[in-house]
Formats: structure tokens, sequence, C-alpha cells
């Protein structure tokens, strides 16, 4: 996840809780979950209504004209 092993994640949540406290912290865990769920359903939405639903379909295809070119001289 991101480069981070389990101690590092630990000092992290021990410095948000003594910045934080202990009465905010599950407030921004619960709006950080919110925010999350509320960009996963809009990233849905977009993916419906351009009929995309598999990204990395359409990096491949992306990736196979940009090939193209490259073999047609386009590029070094």
């Amino acid at each position: 996840m991101f480069g981070l092993g389990m101690p590092e994640l630990i000092v992290i949540l021990i410095i948000a809780f003594l910045v934080f406290g202990g009465k905010k912290l599950p407030e921004i865990g619960s709006g950080l979950g919110k925010a999350i769920s509320s960009f996963k359903k809009g990233v849905r939405e977009v993916e419906q209504e351009s009929g995309v639903s598999d990204i990395k379909s359409l990096k491949e295809d992306i990736q196979d004209e940009v090939n193209k070119v490259k073999d047609a001289g386009g590029g070094k």
C-alpha cells in the first residue's frame, strides 16, 4: 500500500491521534470514508455515461495507437 509498512502506518496513526485528539479522529475517519465512497460513485457514473467499463482495455487501446504512430515513423 504505497510502500508503507505496518510500523509506518502505526506512527502516522499515533501522530494523527496526538494532533487531532480522540474525539475528532472518528469524525475525520467518517468524513474520509464518505468522501471515498462519493468519489467511487462518481467514477462509476462517468464510466456508465461514457460506456467505458474497463479502464485497462482503454489504456491498452491508447498504447496500441501510440505504438502504431511510433512504428509509422512518428516517434524515435
